[in-house]
């Protein structure tokens, strides 16, 4: 039993925690706006289908798993796709159903029957959904519910419970009365399903009310890098989407994967682009040339390499960790991916310097992502982060300590709470000296406990203040990691 004033330590702060992506996209099948955490690519086929002419986000999962990735969020996002439909006849018109998930593969069928049901008034009735594997017809799911009444004040109506269906919702309005038995046989979809359009900016951005686009990541606690999958092979995210995406990575302390577009096919097409296009954060990583199938006679048609980068990433933080750069041996692309273009060393320099990563070798197996460099360059934060390295180290940083003290806001500010705070920072940090992570054992760490103190736009309770040298910088870097309250809510942001 904890003595009386004793302050409740929280877990230790992990030096390499497992390191998670999380990628958007179409895809052709699967359920929309929800992260679904998956393993390896057989679960992604599972809930989202396999490779698909429409979207490039099976091909990225694919790449990430095969270049070292194990933890992945995959949130499905659709343009006006829309479910297949059912209709359940019935004397005052049909129970008109829709497919959970949209898609034009989605084959559902129901049965309706009254088997149990002593009902003088014809109310009651039994459903049974299932979902049919499209080229086998095998039930994949089945859902069964009993007593269900078309009544909107019954406790059973059909709209309230299959709201919560996986399989089929109630699409127009319920009928009076409840449809008629199919006896032994299934209905089948009245109506397709279609797939829907390629993503716009705004499909991707979607709506933090709603929770849908890349606010449905809002679900997820943590994670570390963002991707946006190409809804086809040329069709990347527009300016709109990667301006949101750039603020939304800013507020959860993540890093974002940039592909350049296909029609890049210069150095200067590459610098030229990226600053029309105004994209300078330091929260954002991009690369230049795309790459190419190594079996491939032409190099016609170039290939997105985001998803082969967030896994070499996760396999560097989980190897090495986050302060350390990917260009060296162990961290190459694939066998199969060669750079599109071969990039001569005064080209990759300029490259470098206005902040895209390279992608060099000329050999199957030999290609590198070489630069460990952000899209920092021009940005308010100047060049301190244009250092990839740098940059995932502070982030890094940041999401430790803050996964660890987000819960002292709800304690007492007492001395007591800020000795404990600095001695659980001090440990980590020097667990990052003997790392290497730091330069030296020189850092600094500070809590300050004001309540109601302004600063940064941010009304806090704690401000943990740090300065460290980092191994892969000549520069002193300065973190304040801010944690406030508001009722029961707890915002960080850092400087």
């Amino acid at each position: 039993m904890s003595s009386p004033g004793a302050v409740e330590v929280d877990s230790p702060i992990g030096l390499l925690a497992s390191t998670t992506a999380a990628f958007l996209g179409r895809a052709r099948r699967g359920p929309l706006n929800t992260p679904v955490f998956i393993e390896n690519f057989s679960e992604f086929r599972d809930h989202f289908g396999g490779c698909w002419s429409g979207s490039m986000l099976a091909d990225a999962v694919q790449q990430f798993f095969s270049h070292g990735g194990t933890n992945l969020y995959v949130v499905r996002i659709a343009n006006n796709a829309r479910g297949a439909r059912i209709d359940l006849p019935g004397p005052n018109g049909p129970l008109v159903l829709e497919a959970a998930e949209p898609s034009s593969t989605e084959h559902v069928r129901a049965a309706v029957d009254y088997d149990g049901i002593e009902d003088e008034k014809g109310q009651y009735f039994n459903l049974t959904l299932q979902r049919l594997a499209p080229d086998s017809s095998i039930v994949l799911d089945q859902e069964i519910y009993r007593r269900l009444s078309c009544q909107s004040d019954n406790v059973l109506f059909v709209g309230s419970e299959l709201a919560r269906s996986q399989l089929a919702h109630v699409c127009n309005t319920v009928p009076a009365h409840r449809p008629d038995s199919t006896g032994a046989g299934y209905i089948n979809q009245t109506e397709m399903g279609t797939d829907g359009s390629a993503l716009s900016d705004y499909d991707l951005i979607g709506s933090p009310e709603l929770g849908t686009g890349m606010f449905s990541l809002n679900k997820i606690e943590e994670f570390d890098l963002l991707y946006i999958a190409p809804s086809m092979t040329s069709c990347v995210p527009g300016p709109a989407a990667v301006l949101a995406a750039e603020i939304y990575c800013r507020r959860r302390g993540t890093m974002l994967i940039l592909d350049p577009p296909e029609t890049w096919m210069s150095t200067s097409d590459a610098l030229e682009g990226f600053e029309e296009a105004g994209y300078a954060h330091p929260d954002v990583l991009s690369y230049f040339p795309r790459a190419m199938s190594s079996h491939s006679a032409t190099r016609e048609e170039s290939i997105a390499i985001g998803g082969a980068i967030a896994g070499l990433l996760c396999k560097l933080d989980r190897q090495s960790g986050p302060w350390e750069d990917l260009d060296q041996q162990g961290f190459e692309l694939s066998h199969d991916l060669l750079p599109a273009l071969d990039i001569p060393a005064s080209e990759a320099h300029r490259l470098v310097k206005g902040g895209l990563n390279v992608i060099v070798g000329q050999r199957p197996g030999h290609a590198m992502v070489c630069g460990s460099v952000t899209l920092a360059h021009g940005s308010q934060s100047g060049d301190q982060f244009t250092s990839l390295t740098t940059r995932r180290l502070c982030l890094s940083i940041k999401n430790a300590v803050d996964s660890v003290t987000r819960r002292t806001v709800f304690k007492l500010n007492t001395a007591a709470v800020k000795e404990h705070i600095v001695a659980d920072v001090r440990k980590y940090m020097d667990e990052l000296v003997n790392a290497g992570a730091l330069k030296n054992d020189r850092f600094s760490v500070d809590c300050d406990t004001n309540q109601g103190e302004k600063r940064i736009n941010c009304t806090r309770d704690i401000t943990i203040s740090l300065t460290f040298d980092p191994a892969c910088s000549d520069e002193t870097i300065k973190l304040n990691i801010c944690q406030a309250k508001s009722d029961s809510e707890v915002a960080s942001q850092y400087a």
